[in-house]
Parts: C-alpha cells; sequence; structure tokens
C-alpha cells in the first residue's frame, strides 16, 4: 500500500476513534493498532523517501547538467561574438586600408597619366620643330632647284660642272 493511503487510513482510524467523556479534541483507541499501524507506516516510507530522494538527486543532477550545458553554450555564443566582433573590425579595417590604398593608386595613375602627357606633347613639339625645320630646308632645296633650271645650269651646256647644291 502506498505510504498516502497509510496516512488516511490511520487519520481514518483516529477520526473513528471514541472521544474522551466531556473533550472534543481528546480521543481513546487502541495504543497497540495504532503502533502497528505507524511502524508498517515507518516501514513503508524509507523505501518512498529513498526514492523520493533518489528523484530528487536526479532532477539536481539533470538541472545541473542544463545548468552546464547553458553556460557551455553562452561561453561559446560570446566566444562566437567575439571572433565575429573581431572579424569585423578586421574586415573593415582591410575595407578602410584598400580603400586608401586605391585612392593612392588612382592619384598616382592620374599623375603619372599627366607627366606622360606632358612627356609626348613636347616629345612631338621637338618633333614638329624638326618636320618644320626639315619641310623649310626641303622647301629651300627645292627653290633653289627650281631657280637653277630657270636660269638654264640643267641644259646641259656644262654638262661636267658639278651641280651647286
Amino acid at each position: 500500500m502506498d505510504p498516502l493511503d497509510r496516512i488516511d487510513e490511520i487519520i481514518d482510524f483516529v477520526q473513528d476513534a471514541r472521544s474522551v467523556p466531556m473533550s472534543r479534541t481528546n480521543f481513546m483507541f487502541d495504543r497497540v493498532e495504532m503502533i502497528d499501524r505507524l511502524e508498517i507506516l515507518r516501514s513503508e516510507l524509507p523505501s518512498e523517501l529513498r526514492k523520493a530522494a533518489a528523484v530528487l538527486e536526479e532532477r539536481d543532477r539533470i538541472i545541473e547538467a542544463g545548468r552546464r550545458e547553458a553556460d557551455r553554450i553562452v561561453s561559446e555564443g560570446e566566444a562566437e561574438h567575439a571572433r565575429l566582433v573581431s572579424v569585423n573590425e578586421i574586415t573593415v579595417s582591410a575595407e578602410h586600408e584598400g580603400a586608401r590604398i586605391i585612392a593612392e593608386a588612382r592619384t598616382e595613375a592620374q599623375r603619372l597619366r599627366e607627366e606622360v602627357d606632358d612627356y609626348v606633347d613636347t616629345a612631338l613639339a621637338n618633333f614638329e620643330q624638326f618636320l618644320t625645320r626639315a619641310l623649310a630646308s626641303i622647301e629651300r632645296g627645292r627653290d633653289k632647284m627650281h631657280a637653277l633650271r630657270e636660269i638654264g645650269t640643267f641644259q646641259g651646256e656644262d654638262s661636267e660642272r658639278p651641280l651647286p647644291f
């Protein structure tokens, strides 16, 4: 029988006991029968108490395991958070550094482009001057040749005489 049922039985026994005359709170019952019932209850209680204690220990063990698991999960979450923040900071720093390097490269490329443009412009101007002088020299040579032709130098009179230019 369940210990709670035993307790209910004892309560019924006490309620059914005869009252002491002239008293509402005192009662009479068979002492031996009451002791027997209490001894039976006591013999049943230890096994039930042991079961209850085992259940409580199991509950405490499960709660402690849950706490440890929760602490581990929180700790891993914090570590992951710190790692992600660190990675994010590294990423942001790398992006800033990359943007700075790109800006410097663009500035340097623009400077070099301007230097190359100046160099090419100077080289073309020098080439233009050279060509202008060469054209002028060619034009003068042609003018001289036309002038000599007009005065008759090329008519064969003096074929052994060298040309004046």
